[in-house]
């Protein structure tokens, strides 16, 4: 439940409307009329930013991004359930229990490997089966499967996330599209930093293209009759990614600002 009386700065709240809009603006720029998903990454920003673009904003910015499972927990019970929160960091098997039971959990983007896949499957498929439709309300929702997007290492930096291009990818998508807690909704990838800076609408980017190609044939070996997604794209390098076909952009830095450290970050102010 939302904290109603969470304070919003008003100084800071059209600062923030501000930037998003100009970030909105400059997809439209490039979408050529397509719809992408504006992902807002508030990781250790405080919950008054968020509520101020959910509030403020026109149209009010629903989805958000965060790196730590605990920090998205906690920002999930004091905001409104109508935020559609995406966990795209790291995954480690023990966050997946409790990422699965946060109701409005829109989408897990951080998916490797089957463990994980299974976990939260498994997890989220308790939780749905002990919410009572009872319960359900226009402003209480009943939760629904989990969106997972299969984060791919493109690259093939070893020290980056991600599963292996080729049949890896393909098996682990398999293996999604097939769990019924869960719902295949696409690929992700962070690309080489290198790569990122010199990514311009005009310059494609190598990593983004060989996402696009896992997709491609993803959706032929699994006989696939929709067409999925590709998350691809951060404040860096949104633009191009955009044009390469990305149907959502994950942007923190271009809208909050500049991070504080980890240990200095506040859940609410």
């Amino acid at each position: 439940m939302a904290d109603v009386d969470m304070k919003i700065n008003s100084q800071r709240a059209a600062a923030l409307i501000s930037q998003i809009k100009t970030v909105r603006e400059r997809i439209t720029a490039v979408a050529n009329g397509r719809d992408v998903r504006l992902v807002a990454v508030s990781k250790l920003k405080p919950a008054n930013d968020i509520l101020a673009l959910l509030q403020q904003a026109s149209p009010p910015q629903l989805h958000f991004g965060e790196n730590y499972a605990q920090e998205l927990g906690q920002k999930a019970e004091l905001l409104p359930r109508s935020i559609l929160w995406h966990f795209i960091g790291g995954l480690q098997s023990g966050h997946c229990k409790n990422l699965a039971k946060i109701p409005n959990l829109w989408c897990v983007s951080s998916v490797n490997n089957q463990k994980q896949a299974r976990l939260l499957d498994q997890h989220r498929g308790e939780f749905l089966s002990s919410f009572s439709s009872s319960s359900a309300s226009p402003t209480t929702p009943a939760p629904s499967k989990l969106n997972i997007h299969i984060q791919v290492n493109t690259s093939g930096e070893p020290a980056k996330s991600g599963c292996e291009p080729g049949e890896a990818a393909v098996e682990l998508c398999r293996f999604v599209e097939e769990a019924p807690h869960l719902h295949l909704l696409g690929l992700m990838t962070i690309g080489a930093i290198s790569r990122s800076i010199a990514t311009t609408a005009e310059n494609e980017n190598e990593d983004f293209a060989v996402l696009r190609e896992q997709r491609d044939l993803v959706q032929k070996e699994l006989g696939l009759d929709r067409e999925l997604e590709l998350s691809m794209g951060m404040s860096e390098d949104f633009e191009g990614a955009i044009v390469m076909g990305s149907d959502e952009v994950r942007i923190g830095s271009t809208i909050f600002g500049t991070r504080p450290q980890k240990s200095e970050a506040k859940i609410q102010v």
